[in-house]
């Protein structure tokens, strides 16, 4: 098996690649052109349904995204609870993998609403975001974000956590609060790019 060879850390190992990968692209110029070809589907964005209704009624625009920032902050929070439990931080009475578990539920649904109502809000301003350079730093920093927290801190967290090195947890939590801070970071950028 090939991925054998990176021994027991192989999800970490490659979710950090495709992560630095990610990253030397979007400072390169060939993001230049796949940049461009990008532009048709984000055209078509604003003729869908959803493209229609962010255009032309502000209410439900202005709704949807009461519930986007409404998503991010259930996030967030989910990511403040749990993290600073494993640093010791907060709910020290509580057990480690009860805060864990919970967390990571509300976690998921947060994160559902904050991809749906993104959804609909880049239809309704798809062509103003494609201009804007931050938001394709927010995309990125909200896969990195994703893809630390199913494929690092997800599976790390799934042992028994008296058994993982104490700094290994709380480097783990607080790389996690980093991350997600980075992008609620590059989201309220956009709105002042805007």
């Amino acid at each position: 098996m090939p991925t054998a060879i990176l021994g027991p850390y192989t999800r970490t190992i490659l979710t950090s690649a495709i992560i630095a990968a990610a990253l030397m692209f979007s400072f390169t110029y060939a993001r230049v052109n796949v940049h461009i070809e990008l532009m048709p589907f984000f055209e078509w964005m604003e003729t869908t349904w959803f493209g229609y209704i962010g255009k032309t009624w502000g209410g439900a625009f202005a709704t949807i995204q009461a519930g986007h920032l409404v998503g991010l902050g259930v996030l967030g929070g989910c990511v403040l609870v749990s993290d600073g439990r494993l640093l010791g931080l907060i709910l020290t009475d509580v057990p480690h993998r009860t805060i864990v578990d919970r967390a990571d539920t509300v976690f998921f649904w947060a994160l559902v609403v904050l991809l749906a109502t993104g959804i609909f809000m880049a239809c309704g301003v798809a062509m103003k975001i494609y201009y804007l350079p931050v938001y394709w730093y927010k995309m990125l920093a909200l896969g990195a974000g994703m893809l630390f927290h199913y494929f690092v801190r997800r599976p790390l967290l799934v042992h028994d956590l008296e058994s993982i090195n104490p700094m290994i947890l709380k480097s783990t939590a607080i790389a996690s609060i980093l991350v997600w801070f980075l992008v609620a970071a590059t989201g309220r950028w956009i709105g002042f790019s805007g």
